[in-house]
């Protein structure tokens, strides 16, 4: 069932890239990010370690997609914040629970949980920069 789960999600982020709606693309991908994210925290109830790490990659390939939708918009961040900030505001909820995820895995899965958590932190990051960046 899980599994089947997992297909449905990578089926997923390919139709989402076939959004035209560069704005609307971030926003699906992110609603992706977070049904990737309840995936692996369901995972990781059950002790699976492949389902975890098959979640956080669709969580951490959902995000740089949001983000790259966003830049390839061309749409500047400051002048039109409103889907800048909404990327902001899901990744920073995403580093929250990815933190929470960190905690309660073993140490072994931790590793890979951390390094997720960095890359969504450097786009958060990156949100933000582009959101404050004056031109």
């Amino acid at each position: 069932m899980q599994s089947l789960l997992i297909l449905c999600l990578a089926f997923d982020l390919a139709a989402i890239k076939l959004e035209p709606n560069l704005e609307r693309r971030s926003e699906r991908a992110l609603e992706n990010a977070s049904a990737a994210m309840d995936l692996a925290r369901d995972a990781s109830t059950a002790g699976d370690t492949e389902k975890i790490k098959a979640g956080l990659e669709e969580l951490r390939d959902s995000v740089d997609l949001a983000y790259q939708s966003l830049v390839d918009s061309g749409k500047s961040a400051r002048r039109n914040p409103k889907f800048f900030k909404r990327a902001e505001l899901k990744t920073r909820e995403l580093m929250r629970r990815l933190a929470g995820l960190a905690q309660a895995v073993d140490a072994d899965d931790r590793t890979f949980v951390m390094s997720v958590h960095d890359r969504v932190a450097k786009v958060h990051d990156d949100l933000i920069q582009d959101i404050m960046q004056k031109k």
